[in-house]
């Protein structure tokens, strides 16, 4: 595992289940599982940004002047987590869901995207360690 450790998967592993439990919680409590979509739109928000990483730019390149498909999968990446966190406060405006339940829903969804946020940089910088 290396420059990881296990000791970081297992407190990234235990922040990913709060958040998750955080959501479900916010659904089940006020028995409205629209929530719930937060966890989705959160799993599937660094989607773009691993789809288009890879297409653009050269190995040889040293300086970034930026590349058409990663800013579109930067750009589609931001505008699912701006989706993740406006939804639950749309929800809660319109009083389709509780205030408590969007604040739980929110506080839970940060964790998760957080979560995935953090074993992306994890594993990159351990991967480019061996470049």
């Amino acid at each position: 595992m290396g420059h990881a450790g296990i000791k970081t998967v297992i407190l990234l592993s235990f922040v990913l289940a709060v958040g998750f439990l955080m959501i479900i919680l916010s659904c089940a409590l006020y028995s409205n599982w629209l929530p719930l979509l937060v966890a989705l739109t959160f799993v599937l928000a660094p989607l773009p940004n691993a789809v288009f990483a890879h297409c653009g730019g050269d190995d040889f390149s040293t300086d970034y002047e930026g590349s058409g498909p990663v800013d579109l999968g930067r750009f589609i990446t931001a505008i699912i987590v701006v989706t993740g966190f406006a939804l639950p406060l749309v929800l809660a405006h319109s009083e389709i869901i509780r205030p408590a339940a969007c604040a739980m829903s929110i506080i839970g969804g940060a964790l998760v995207y957080g979560t995935i946020l953090a074993y992306t940089a994890t594993f990159r910088q351990e991967e480019s360690d061996y470049d």
